[in-house]
């Protein structure tokens, strides 16, 4: 038996990337799945979820959202950005937004999602945090490795709130993923070093022991085991996925 048979899940950010693979993934594994992203062409691509417009940023459209669906058994929290530079790089306005769509938008769908859960005795909650941030404090990552903490934090705050009302939450912290952000990343660096893009990921790849980037699909297989009944007995969890980066 497919261990999500039977189970629905909002998946946020699932246009591509991680969202993506893990959107398939539980798919995969037997649960209506209910893909949403900012990105409807994206989404348009997806096969065998559901999918539906979500800007994470906005409550209404959250609350709307979770009305429509009716029974959540689990959350997949992906939505979230990566600010390059330091403090003295970013502006007010960056860092608020740093905020607001990595961290206030998980407040945003867990308060919306928790209270079915808590009413029916059952619900998996998984946060996308990093490495960064709640592990190790890489260089030129101020704004997301803050962020990053932040959703450690409120991840083990809402796990230890309900953890004898059957409802779990857990956060995945991986190392460097291969994903189009990776990319857009890469090529912005590149623009900055003389060897270009080459340059650039070879110095991502440089302080991977493994001597590989990470696959979306890796961290996918972890967040459909954190979404099952197979991990009923943890909740309050950072689970480090980074090829050996921060060992």
């Amino acid at each position: 038996m497919r261990r999500l048979e039977g189970k629905t899940v909002l998946a946020t950010a699932s246009g591509a990337g991680i969202g993506r693979a893990t959107a398939l993934r539980m798919a995969a594994e037997g649960a209506r799945v209910v893909a949403t992203d900012i990105d409807e062409a994206a989404l348009g691509t997806l096969e065998g979820v559901e999918t539906r417009r979500l800007d994470v940023t906005d409550r209404a459209a959250v609350e709307a959202i979770v009305a429509e669906i009716g029974r959540i058994d689990a959350l997949f929290n992906c939505a979230g950005f990566v600010h390059a530079g330091t403090i003295l790089d970013a502006t007010e306005e960056e860092w608020a937004f740093g905020l607001e769509l990595n961290v206030t938008s998980m407040f945003r769908t867990i308060r919306a999602v928790l209270p079915g859960m808590l009413e029916r005795g059952a619900g998996s909650i998984v946060n996308m945090s990093s490495v960064a941030g709640p592990v190790t404090g890489p260089p030129g990552r101020a704004v997301y490795s803050a962020t990053k903490a932040a959703v450690a934090g409120l991840t083990r705050a809402v796990a230890r709130d309900v953890v004898d009302r059957g409802v779990r939450c857990n956060a995945i912290c991986p190392g460097t993923v291969e994903s189009p952000s990776l990319d857009q990343r890469i090529e912005a660096m590149g623009a900055t070093l003389e060897g270009g893009v080459e340059a650039a990921r070879a110095a991502f790849l440089a302080r991977q022991p493994m001597g590989r980037l990470g696959r979306p699909e890796e961290i996918a297989s972890l967040a459909a085991y954190l979404a099952s009944d197979e991990s009923a007995f943890t909740t309050g969890a950072l689970h480090v996925i980074d090829g050996g980066w921060t060992v």
